[in-house]
């Protein structure tokens, strides 16, 4: 055993016997390396990302050749790293919502927090639901700035018709705001609902999600 096997091996039983909180954001990002760079000393390899991103959060929102672009970091080292945000967001969803059955506005709002997780670009997405407001699907139906010219009403209403979904709830959210609902969302929440009402298909929500709060439309009294 070498002087990097030791350490590792020192590393890992100290992370089963308490966790991550020891840990500052050098040595966790130091230590999931470990799994990707099985030969090299991948404490310097953390200390160069964290460098070159600026926190552990950005290193884990970075693109992957951008990661690739770091020297040191291959192939599997960046497809692990970017790994970890898409795992913990299924974690969280599954946990959020473990029936996958949307009863009120609050399962919507947390499953919608946890969905939008580590997103820094403003998406807006449709949760379709059959008859009894269980989840058939949640589709993408636009990226970047969201507004009633852009939520691609006519796609969102094709996704559902073709999911044979009974109601929709939309939602989008503001990566670096509060959640709070703006004219142009209450607008484009009346468009869409007119739109699915059309195809005989109900609107029951749009949530806005900031962080790990949300708004919901209907709740506020704004559909």
């Amino acid at each position: 055993m070498g002087v990097h096997d030791g350490h590792r091996e020192r590393m890992k039983s100290r992370f089963v016997e308490a966790g991550l909180d020891g840990f500052n954001d050098h040595n966790a990002l130091e230590m999931l390396l470990f799994y990707a760079v099985p030969r090299k000393d991948t404490n310097e390899l953390a200390h160069r990302l964290l460098k070159q991103f600026g926190s552990l959060a950005a290193v884990f929102e970075a693109k992957h050749e951008e990661l690739m672009r770091v020297d040191g970091i291959g192939e599997n080292a960046a497809t692990l790293i970017k790994l970890i945000p898409e795992v913990s967001r299924r974690y969280l969803l599954t946990k959020s919502l473990p029936t996958k059955v949307i009863r009120r506005s609050e399962d919507a709002g947390a499953y919608f927090v946890a969905k939008f997780m580590y997103e820094v670009n403003e998406i807006c997405y449709a949760l379709l639901l059959n008859s009894s407001n269980g989840i058939i699907a949640c589709k993408e139906i636009s990226r970047g700035v969201v507004n009633a010219t852009e939520v691609g009403i006519r796609m969102l209403v094709e996704a559902a018709i073709k999911s044979n979904a009974a109601a929709v709830i939309i939602a989008h959210n503001h990566p670096d705001a509060l959640p709070l609902p703006s004219k142009e969302d209450e607008y484009c929440t009346r468009l869409v609902k007119k739109a699915l009402e059309l195809v005989d298909i109900k609107l029951l929500d749009h949530i806005i999600v900031g962080g790990k709060e949300f708004q919901s439309l209907n709740k506020n009294g704004l559909m």
